[in-house]
């Protein structure tokens, strides 16, 4: 299935709107930290949350309502800055913000989805997004994406959105996001945030399903650097704008949605793990040959979140026993003495593992290949067809020093 990659992110597809801007929560007000995404149609909307025992407030009012409504969703709040997580009027803080977006949307506070993302523990002043709500609501637009992605960034250094359309039975369909996300990242869905918009006509129950479906082996194949927040949540809005008949089994059409989806997310899945705090590379690992999915995930997020082989990494060093030592310990059954493992980038592809055991291989040449700011691990159990990738990045001194005072 071809997808046309285009731009506009939250609002690349029909009917929706978005809107960024400073409030007053970020004293830099060059920095954007409050966003609206609204559709002007009703949404059949899906989720998936954070599997940290320690939930930020806005996951349990956001659950809650897609409860509520049945899986209907028309807008989405959200701030960062301040997490609103172990604060105890975190809840009542959040369920404001909901009333607040739904009183100048005109929409039941059900139907909306709230988010937030930075420091934890620090009670959320709700006065600013009061203030800034209605300037919120009237800078709506079909081409604010961009001040919409930028609102929700913390220490991202870059947006990140992507887009794409696709055809479902002829009629052409568009599916866009944006995320944020650069430290605390280590899915069971990590500090990350994500919003999907899509005009694509698909039910509350197979929507769920995709989402459920694409996170597995995408967000959740990332780790930056082994923590999983308290707030990360994914948000999918469909609005079934494009007119195509709803997708309601799971058949063809299905089928290219989940494709069209799962881009999408891997997208905006590498561009988190390139822009990871401090990091200069970004590492994409792939096992084939794995008896099954969750095989071949476990040993890819094995390697990508060792802590040894991301400093290998960073100084483009081709320690291959570090990549060995990741898949020994990653808890699947296979057979290491058919293991190998190649080491590559757009500079070239090194053999340093064959059959578990070491090849010779020359170090000038995979010193070439390494300092390329993309690194691809190969790994083939020879244990079967099935596959799955890993995304990270390095670690570097710059994750210390911006971790060693995140809070100022």
């Amino acid at each position: 299935m071809g997808f046309k990659k285009i731009d506009g992110g939250v609002c690349a597809a029909k009917g929706f709107l978005a809107n960024g801007l400073n409030c007053g929560l970020n004293s830099n007000k060059d920095k954007n930290d409050l966003c609206l995404v609204f559709s002007e149609a009703l949404c059949n909307a899906a989720a998936v949350y954070t599997q940290n025992k320690v939930k930020g407030a806005p996951i349990t009012v956001t659950k809650k309502h897609l409860e509520k409504s049945g899986g209907k969703a028309q807008a989405v709040i959200a701030n960062s800055k301040n997490a609103n997580t172990c604060n105890a009027d975190g809840v009542e803080k959040a369920e404001r913000m909901c009333r607040l977006a739904a009183s100048v949307l005109n929409i039941e506070p059900e139907k909306v989805i709230v988010a937030s993302t930075g420091v934890i523990g620090k009670v959320l002043p709700i006065e600013p997004i009061e203030n800034s709500i209605d300037s919120l609501a009237k800078g709506l637009s079909h081409t604010a994406n961009e001040k919409a992605a930028t609102a929700i960034m913390t220490t991202d250094t870059v947006k990140k959105e992507a887009a794409v359309q696709f055809e479902i039975d002829g009629v052409v369909c568009t599916l866009g996001g944006m995320a944020k996300g650069s430290g605390m990242i280590h899915p069971n869905m990590a500090t990350t945030l994500n919003f999907i918009t899509t005009d694509a006509a698909i039910s509350s129950q197979l929507l769920q399903k995709a989402l459920s479906d694409i996170v597995k082996v995408t967000y959740n194949c990332l780790s930056i650097d082994g923590d999983t927040s308290t707030n990360d949540m994914v948000s999918i809005m469909a609005n079934g704008l494009a007119g195509n008949s709803e997708i309601v089994e799971e058949n063809e059409n299905y089928s290219i949605f989940k494709d069209a989806l799962y881009e999408v997310l891997m997208t905006l899945t590498k561009m988190l793990a390139k822009d990871g705090e401090g990091a200069t590379r970004m590492i994409e690992c792939t096992c084939c040959g794995a008896p099954d999915l969750d095989t071949a995930i476990i040993v890819a997020k094995s390697v990508v979140r060792s802590p040894l082989l991301k400093c290998a990494i960073f100084g483009s060093d081709a320690n291959w026993g570090r990549i060995l030592c990741a898949i020994g310990y990653a808890e699947a059954d296979f057979d290491i003495t058919k293991v190998d493992v190649d080491m590559r980038s757009r500079k070239g592809t090194i053999a340093v593992c064959r059959n578990g055991s070491g090849v010779e291989f020359s170090e000038d040449e995979a010193k070439t290949i390494l300092l390329e700011d993309e690194i691809y691990i190969d790994i083939n159990l020879h244990s079967g067809n099935t596959q799955a990738k890993a995304w990270g990045c390095d670690l570097t001194y710059d994750y210390v020093k911006i971790n060693g005072d995140y809070r100022s």
